[in-house]
């Protein structure tokens, strides 16, 4: 299991699909990015922590961050993250 976590994290990280991947549809209408994003959050990564993970901007890592609030119906990075553990999202 943990060499498949891994590798799943890298598949999503250069943005890849394998075969037998456990990513499925987009939950909550969240792209798989905005996913990703959000289980970094989930993690009580700052978006400099998650720029520098995901290999984009800390402006892009914000930008995410706001549309994952928008989107889950949140007003916080706390109620994002207490929302993706519930939802087994993270």
């Amino acid at each position: 299991r943990p060499l498949r976590a891994e590798i799943d994290r890298l598949a999503r990280r250069s943005r890849l699909t394998v075969a037998g991947s456990a990513a499925g549809p987009p939950a909550l209408g969240l792209t798989p990015r905005e996913q990703e994003v959000l289980r970094l959050v989930a993690e009580g990564r700052s978006n400099r922590d998650i720029a520098e993970e995901l290999f984009i901007s800390a402006k892009t890592a914000s930008v995410h961050v706001s549309n994952i609030l928008g989107k889950l119906g949140v007003a916080s990075r706390g109620e994002a993250a207490a929302t993706a553990h519930r939802l087994r999202l993270a």
